[in-house]
């Protein structure tokens, strides 16, 4: 039988995964797959490769994945809050003088930090809540 327990370990590795998953799809760096397709499209020469191509598939499995497992685990009205919660959080942070509004970059950087962590949000909330309340999901019931 599967491992079941969820941990703060088992959130930080989704966390990770998704933050991987939007860092790579996208920053402010100029390295990302953002950065690749937009070099390989729209320079003077066509420059689609093989290894570009493999990474945009890549990186559209995961983005699939997420999204889907998102949506379904939280749903328009969740997926509403838990934004929510996380804009509040920065919105405060701002606040509080913490972080600046200064830089375009470091918001960059926060608001795709808030993308990865709604999306690790998502992966996990099925058993976040099963912890929390102490009931199973039902692909979880042995029969």
């Amino acid at each position: 039988m599967a491992y079941n327990r969820f941990t703060l370990t088992s959130f930080l590795i989704r966390l990770i995964f998704a933050l991987t998953l939007v860092y790579a799809s996208y920053n402010p760096s100029g390295y990302s797959l953002f950065h690749w397709a937009k070099d390989a499209l729209f320079s003077s020469e066509l420059a689609i490769t093989p290894p570009f191509a493999m990474a945009s598939v890549i990186l559209l499995i995961g983005w699939t994945v997420y999204i889907r497992a998102t949506f379904r685990s939280l749903g328009p009205l969740g997926l509403t809050l838990v934004a929510a919660f996380f804009g509040i959080i920065v919105w405060w942070l701002i606040d509080l003088g913490w972080i600046g509004i200064d830089s375009v970059s470091v918001m960059t950087y926060i608001l795709l930090f808030l993308l990865g962590a709604i999306l690790a949000t998502g992966m996990s909330w099925s058993h976040i809540r099963r912890r929390i309340s102490g009931q199973a999901d039902v692909d979880e019931v042995d029969e």
